[in-house]
């Protein structure tokens, strides 16, 4: 099971009450309602592994130099020579470093890459990965892992942790009338202003599909759109032919990495040893986490002990 943790942990901050404080004063909302995220997973799902998926560089210099508005909304005041710093209120910014110090401490794996999405650590994961995948997010842009021969599925938070849906390429299809392979190359052409992607002014979720019904994939669009015999409407084709460097730069900022090198990690689920439930039960007492950071362990440490019953 790969998180895509900052979704989970945003939908943490703003589902749980800010009255939720550690003892100190500090809120703990978006620590403990990610707690109780990994909770529900882990208990409904079962998986042998799990990795907290990072963002080591939530916008990538890279992203940025191909589409300079990437993301661009979300900068805060910027500084000459230092990096991007994106807008996180301050009561949830504050809480980030506790959420990587309880999840070390009920022994879910981290793994970020330099200059890198947390979507591209979970692109490379769910392409390499020797077992069946799970891939839990509130992005959409992720659907196109979404892959049945390799058993990687998207298990969508988008409608809410009571209503969670999980995504083959049956279920893409059948939503959006594209294949999850197809999937990046709609969202090329719909563009995402959450993500200060254009896409192809005109060109909507519908037509995007209909074109690559028609001519596969977003190369095959874009040669009809230079060919006069190709079958596209005339304002198709001025749309398409319009965003034409939008296009040729895009594919490669919206598309996840799959072959990233990652650090060395280990991601099985196992019960905690005596050392580390002590240390947890000092960081629980901390950050006033109470029964929480408890029932996650436990979580984790039934899941594992049913996979040590399989093998």
């Amino acid at each position: 099971m790969l998180l895509d943790t900052a979704s989970l942990y945003f939908r943490a901050f703003y589902g749980v009450p800010d009255t939720v404080r550690a003892p100190d004063g500090t809120p703990v909302n978006a620590v403990r309602g990610l707690l109780d995220i990994v909770t529900r997973l882990v208990t409904e799902f079962r998986p042998t592994h799990l990795v907290a998926c990072w963002d080591d560089d939530w916008r990538p210099q890279w992203r940025v130099d191909l589409v300079p508005g990437y993301k661009a909304h979300r900068v805060a005041d910027e500084v000459a020579g230092a990096p991007d710093v994106e807008i996180v209120p301050d009561a949830l910014e504050m809480q980030v470093p506790i959420i990587r110090e309880v999840l070390a401490a009920v022994g879910v794996a981290v793994v970020g890459a330099p200059g890198h999405e947390a979507d591209d650590v979970i692109g490379t994961l769910a392409a390499t990965a020797d077992m069946p995948v799970d891939v839990v997010t509130g992005d959409r842009d992720l659907f196109q892992v979404v892959d049945d021969a390799r058993r990687v599925r998207v298990i969508y938070t988008g409608r809410g942790m009571a209503r969670l849906e999980v995504f083959d390429d049956t279920v893409v299809f059948a939503k959006y009338g594209v294949h999850a392979a197809q999937y990046a190359d709609m969202a090329v052409m719909r563009g995402d202003p959450s993500d200060g992607l254009p896409g192809v002014p005109g060109i909507g979720e519908k037509s995007a599909a209909q074109l690559l019904d028609r001519f596969g994939d977003l190369a095959g669009i874009r040669a009809a759109a230079t060919d006069p015999a190709a079958s596209m409407t005339p304002g198709q084709r001025a749309k398409l032919t319009a965003a034409a460097d939008f296009l040729e730069v895009a594919p490669t900022v919206v598309e996840v990495v799959r072959d990233l090198p990652l650090p060395a990690f280990d991601a099985a689920l196992r019960p905690l040893d005596d050392a580390q439930q002590t240390a947890l039960a000092h960081l629980a007492v901390e950050h006033g986490l109470g029964t929480t950071a408890r029932r996650t362990a436990a979580a984790l440490a039934a899941s594992a002990d049913e996979t040590s019953s399989r093998l």
